[in-house]
């Protein structure tokens, strides 16, 4: 079904990611080449709600592309969950004659989506924007490869202080329920062990692990941990087991938090960020709705909200081969 589209409506929600703004300029730009309005809504779908709009033009998204965050602004929107507040974010939409949203975020963006579109014909594209990578039916998310070279560059510099201390360094990064970051990071930047939350290594074969790099020779370990991973309650549960069974060792724990979502977005991430945009116009334009706009062996692709959202991350089982043989 083709809509009678003149207006677009574009927002960022969920936690920020480096490129989401070379993915609204994209947005922007392919509106105004084809002939459209476009409007940017602040702080996702609160924003909506409360009907702050703003038009844009070629000109308004100029100077962003090298920029990370997103200048939309993201916030969370309980009232978005509740059938009144979707109500009124619809009911805003008409009235400043939005006639098609471009949504950029994680499953929480697209669940929100969903929703509304089951009470709603208003057609509604998504784009991957999550520097967590754990979006089903696209090969990566925005902002994914810049905060996994941002890790690497942090591991790098502990690496030097681990190797001149004769320590163990703990590294937390990101992924609550996806170890895609922590893995790659992980391979990148030459770890010794790798946490994820899709394999639970055990407290007893990581400390295995550890003492054979320390009869192999190894002087000091750079263990990168995922987020969600299980082995302890938390990072700092996971050291204190260490040094009361390994000896030999000073354990230090390093939380990389934020600064992994912040920072200039790569070639990669701005390139791939800018393609999706103009594709995320291309399909509206077509007809397409409750799809998110993704990328699968470098070409586009048009997957469906729930199936980019459904299931557990699946790992790459090849990744995991190479980091158990590299390791070593």
């Amino acid at each position: 079904m083709k809509y009678n589209i003149k207006k677009i409506g574009v927002l960022t929600s969920g936690g920020d990611s480096p490129g989401m703004n070379a993915a609204i300029r994209a947005v922007v730009r392919s509106s105004v080449y084809h002939n459209l309005e476009c409007v940017g809504i602040y702080r996702g779908y609160e924003g909506l709600i409360e009907g702050d709009f703003k038009a844009l033009n070629a000109r308004s998204v100029k100077n962003l592309i090298n920029r990370g965050g997103t200048f939309l602004k993201s916030a969370r929107s309980p009232e978005f969950r509740t059938k009144e507040g979707r109500k009124i974010a619809f009911n805003n939409l008409k009235e400043a004659e939005i006639d098609a949203l471009v949504v950029i975020g994680g499953d929480g963006t697209f669940s929100g989506a969903i929703a509304f579109l089951e009470e709603y014909d208003i057609p509604v594209i998504g784009l991957p924007g999550t520097i967590d990578n754990d979006i089903n039916g696209t090969d990566y998310t925005i902002g994914y490869d810049t905060a996994l070279n941002t890790v690497v560059s942090a591991i790098d510099k502990i690496r030097d202080t681990a190797h001149s201390h004769n320590r163990i360094f703990l590294v937390e990064v990101m992924g609550r329920d996806a170890g895609d970051l922590a893995l790659s990071a992980g391979i990148g930047s030459g770890a010794e062990v790798i946490l994820i939350p899709e394999q639970n290594m055990g407290r007893e074969r990581l400390v295995e692990s550890l003492k054979r790099n320390k009869k192999s020779g190894k002087t000091s370990s750079i263990v990168v941990v995922s987020e969600g991973d299980k082995v302890g309650k938390n990072i700092f549960d996971v050291a204190e087991y260490i040094e009361n069974n390994l000896k030999g060792y000073e354990v230090r724990v390093t939380v990389l938090g934020h600064v992994q979502r912040g920072g200039t977005p790569s070639c990669r991430d701005r390139v791939f960020a800018s393609r999706l945009g103009v594709s995320a116009i291309d399909a509206l334009l077509r007809g397409e709705t409750n799809v998110m706009v993704g990328i699968n062996n470098n070409k586009i692709v048009s997957v469906p909200f729930t199936d980019a959202i459904k299931g557990d991350n699946e790992i790459d089982t090849d990744l995991l081969r190479v980091a158990d043989i590299t390791s070593i």
